[in-house]
């Protein structure tokens, strides 16, 4: 892939404003768009997120009039998910979805896993001076990278997707609540995205000069 390739599939991704609600993304290439998330950075490895995709059209109906971002979006897309953060309780150093993360899944020896906690909780300590909306945030901010991971690589496939951030945030974690999907002691509800195939042709894109937002230091 050369640079104006890259170029292209970045120009190409924008926030797809109607989909239309006859092409439907196959189940290999949403695969991909999942694995992506799953291989997204994360700080210290800590992947603080969980991915809802929404299938139940009933819930979709449900979830288009709370999302004013969304209204058009959500009844036309062809997938969405909902990417969910985990809360600070969850990422403290002495949790048991750390524990369980350092222990089964990275598979450390029991001394790496206790200068890892140490690490962790001098950052607990210091960044964030124990404030659990400061380590909320941290969470959340995370979660972002793994969108912009999925976006990007579904624009490699000529897929579209918008991010929805505007939707009344009680009202659906009320609603995932009530349908078992949202377990607000480990999670919160971070932003939703739409996938699927634009129905009108994009705007072309209108940003900063590249010397507006960059500065070299030498």
């Amino acid at each position: 892939m050369n640079h104006q390739e890259i170029l292209d599939i970045l120009n190409f991704r924008h926030a797809c404003k109607e989909f239309d609600s006859s092409k439907k993304i196959s189940k290999s290439d949403f695969d991909v768009i999942l694995k992506a998330g799953q291989l997204s950075p994360s700080s210290m490895g800590i992947e603080p997120w969980k991915f809802l995709v929404i299938e139940n059209e009933a819930l979709r109906n449900e979830l288009a009039p709370l999302s004013w971002g969304g209204k058009v979006q959500i009844p036309s897309c062809s997938h969405l998910i909902i990417l969910l953060s985990r809360n600070a309780s969850d990422l403290k150093h002495n949790s048991a979805y750390i524990d369980y993360l350092l222990r089964d899944v990275k598979q450390m020896p029991n001394e790496t896993i206790e200068g890892f906690k140490g690490i962790m909780k001098s950052i607990e300590d210091t960044r964030f001076n124990n404030d659990e909306r400061a380590i909320l945030n941290y969470s959340c901010l995370q979660t972002y990278l793994a969108a912009a991971n999925m976006m990007t690589v579904a624009a490699m496939e000529n897929i579209d997707s918008c991010p929805i951030g505007g939707y009344d945030q009680q009202a659906v974690e009320n609603l995932l609540v009530s349908r078992g999907l949202l377990d607000k002691d480990h999670f919160y509800l971070t932003l939703m995205i739409a996938f699927g195939y634009r129905k009108n042709e994009a705007k072309p894109k209108s940003r900063q000069p590249l010397e507006s937002i960059v500065e070299w230091v030498k």
